[in-house]
């Protein structure tokens, strides 16, 4: 693990939600689909990687309803100390491990904010994710075009701590076990 002050204090702040049920307990829901995303189902070639199940605060996000026909939010929350998403990898016992913590604003609401450049955490502007439409993989995964950023301050990451996706985090045991802590969103 990195020995970075500001990151040592991101994962402080998130180890609480090492237990799923007090993720829940603070208004985390899973992502629609409840699916452990994969860089294949990104339509990303090479060896296969994971970011993990996304758990989200609709609070923080800005959402106020279901996606129509995509996941939409006025939120501008950058916070790492209180993230918006929590990522977990499923387990083969059903459990979920917490592997990362993630920000995400929609673009709409960060620019009718009076921003004109991407956020930033530690220096590294957010990603922007936008699906393209012709390709056959939904490269934002439901969202409306948003920029994000990925920590994973609780598992290593070989291509580093911002990586989109981590070689180290694995989805196989969601498509053979029941999902442990989806509690019905």
């Amino acid at each position: 693990m990195t020995t970075d002050p500001q990151l040592d204090a991101v994962r402080t702040a998130t180890a609480r939600f090492k237990d799923v049920k007090v993720a829940l307990a603070e208004g985390y829901v899973p992502a629609p689909g409840n699916m452990c995303e994969t860089s294949a189902m990104m339509g990303r070639s090479g060896p296969p990687e994971a970011m993990g199940i996304h758990y989200f605060r609709p609070d923080l996000l800005g959402i106020s309803g279901p996606p129509s026909p995509r996941v939409s939010g006025t939120g501008t929350h950058t916070d790492f100390l209180k993230p918006s998403i929590l990522i977990y990898e499923p387990q083969a016992d059903g459990s979920l491990q917490l592997v990362a913590v993630e920000n995400l604003v929609f673009e709409k609401a960060w620019k009718a904010a009076g921003h004109k450049a991407p956020p930033t955490f530690h220096g590294v502007p957010y990603d922007h994710m936008a699906d393209d439409p012709s390709t056959k993989a939904d490269e934002a995964h439901m969202f409306e075009p948003h920029y994000d950023r990925h920590v994973w301050v609780h598992r290593d990451n070989p291509k580093g701590v911002f990586a989109q996706f981590n070689p180290k985090v694995s989805c196989a045991a969601q498509a053979s076990t029941p999902h442990a802590g989806h509690s019905g969103h």
